[in-house]
């Protein structure tokens, strides 16, 4: 099967109504979509989800449970988090399309899509986590989109890609870190920016903030991460 599809991950935050995550196993599976991760949903499992799966049960048999974002997605070299609304610190934007073609460009590995709660959608914390923000076209004067919907646009490109690039061989495979290897490395920031005094933990800002943002959009490889970790180790010795 194309990476596209056997690599991706959808994951649903805080789902509310079990309806939701049933018709998002239905829109995933008519698009060949089987990777079904639910993070602390308030109902499931579900007679409802069932319901509204309309046959596609074993995506939800199958559905992996977290309690929290960050396990879901801890060995995920990219994550694309979902946003309907403009956010204080602006993130790199993609449409539905243009992340298919991203993914069909990179052999990136584990790849997270996460949708957001239906009334609020994902945290500010909850989107840091992410590599890129996908939104979808919508009318300006009416955004509301149903959660199974806009799962169901994004398989829908997903599917399109997958299926335009059959038989088409990737020449290069790149090898990128984890969320999980992604954490240490800013963990490992924080600790040198506090100990050269560059980082006041008392009068933060948003500087954090904005370092994820840039480490994030730049997608680090194995080896750069090993040289930045190098580098802020060797900052550290120097230090001391």
């Amino acid at each position: 099967m194309n990476s596209i599809n056997s690599n991706v991950r959808i994951v649903l935050v805080g789902t509310t109504h079990p309806g939701n995550v049933g018709a998002t196993a239905r829109a995933m599976k008519t698009m060949s979509q089987n990777n079904l991760y639910l993070v602390n949903p308030k109902e499931f499992p579900s007679a409802v989800a069932s319901a509204r799966a309309a046959g596609a049960d074993d995506i939800l048999a199958n559905a992996s449970m977290h309690d929290d974002l960050k396990s879901a997605i801890s060995d995920c070299q990219m994550v694309i988090t979902t946003s309907a609304r403009t956010r204080s610190i602006p993130w790199p934007m993609v449409s539905p399309r243009a992340c298919a073609e991203i993914l069909a460009d990179f052999n990136v590995g584990n790849v997270a899509i996460v949708f957001g709660r239906e009334n609020s959608g994902l945290s500010n914390e909850e989107m840091e986590l992410g590599n890129l923000v996908l939104q979808i076209p919508t009318n300006a004067d009416y955004s509301s989109l149903n959660l199974a919907s806009a799962v169901q646009v994004v398989c829908y490109e997903l599917f399109l890609k997958c299926h335009a690039d059959d038989g088409d061989a990737k020449d290069e495979k790149v090898t990128y870190v984890s969320q999980e290897k992604i954490e240490m490395f800013y963990e490992h920031l924080e600790e040198c920016m506090i100990e050269i005094g560059y980082h006041d933990v008392n009068y933060p800002r948003r500087l954090m903030h904005r370092m994820r943002r840039l480490f994030n959009r730049a997608l680090l490889d194995e080896s750069e991460w090993k040289i930045l970790r190098g580098f802020l180790a060797k900052i550290q010795e120097k230090q001391k």
